[in-house]
């Protein structure tokens, strides 16, 4: 081959038409003009590169101005649907602060508020009305338990009895194994009597029924007698 390059019969241009890529096959001096880097002469006098501007200029056009406005892309159009945002929390509710309830006992004792109501049941209403140790007792329903506690703030088991009895200027012991020894026995309680057991002392209110500060997390209550075999002590001043 002359000037070292292989005269190919087909060789393949791209030629870029708008966005498209279209191959023309190419032959004679255009294709040899492709594979040489050195001036070429034919045998027929051909110019090699007027040849091949002429076979570049012979490539139709992929699409015309006027065809491009033919085409349309069909974007869809998405929707979002966004969730609402979750409505606020509702605000905690306030703490109700139960009002004072002053009263006073035979004594004069010291007013005190009156924290929770006397359940309505008819035996804690005629304890209540038929014993002014029970009408004394029952203000303090709802007091909470506080271990050694002998005021309104918190009693203990015999804090809370002392306290009710101070009122009718009666003094009792600290100690639930000292009241063993006070007042006197009775077979037959009355409203106002003690509820004497071993390691606890409440008030006797009626059938099956006692008012006490039971124990750690508990409140000062009427509930049912639970002591097996209790001991009834009267005490008067």
């Amino acid at each position: 081959m002359k000037y070292g390059y292989m005269r190919a019969k087909t060789r393949a241009v791209a030629a870029a038409a708008g966005a498209a890529l279209v191959v023309v096959p190419l032959t004679g001096a255009a294709a040899a003009a492709l594979v040489t880097t050195e001036p070429l002469e034919t045998d027929t006098g051909v110019d090699v590169a007027s040849a091949y501007t002429a076979d570049v200029a012979a490539i139709p056009a992929l699409t015309t101005d006027e065809e491009a406005g033919d085409y349309t892309i069909d974007t869809p159009t998405v929707q979002v649907k966004v969730p609402p945002p979750p409505p606020p929390p509702e605000p905690e509710p306030e703490p109700v602060a139960e009002a004072p309830a002053s009263s006073s006992s035979s004594s004069g004792a010291t007013a005190v508020a009156k924290t929770q109501t006397v359940q309505p049941s008819a035996n804690v209403q005629a304890a209540i009305s038929g014993s002014a140790i029970i009408a004394e007792a029952a203000k303090y329903v709802g007091v909470p338990y506080v271990l050694g506690g002998s005021t309104p703030s918190g009693f203990d088991c015999t804090g809370f009895v002392s306290y009710v009895y101070r009122a009718f200027g009666i003094s009792l012991p600290r100690s639930s194994g000292a009241y063993y020894n006070v007042g006197t026995r009775v077979s037959d309680p009355q409203p106002g009597d003690l509820i004497v057991s071993p390691g606890h002392v409440g008030i006797y209110a009626g059938p099956n029924l006692q008012i006490d500060s039971p124990r750690p997390g508990k409140t000062i209550q009427f509930r049912p007698i639970w002591q097996s075999n209790p001991i009834y002590v009267r005490v008067t001043g």
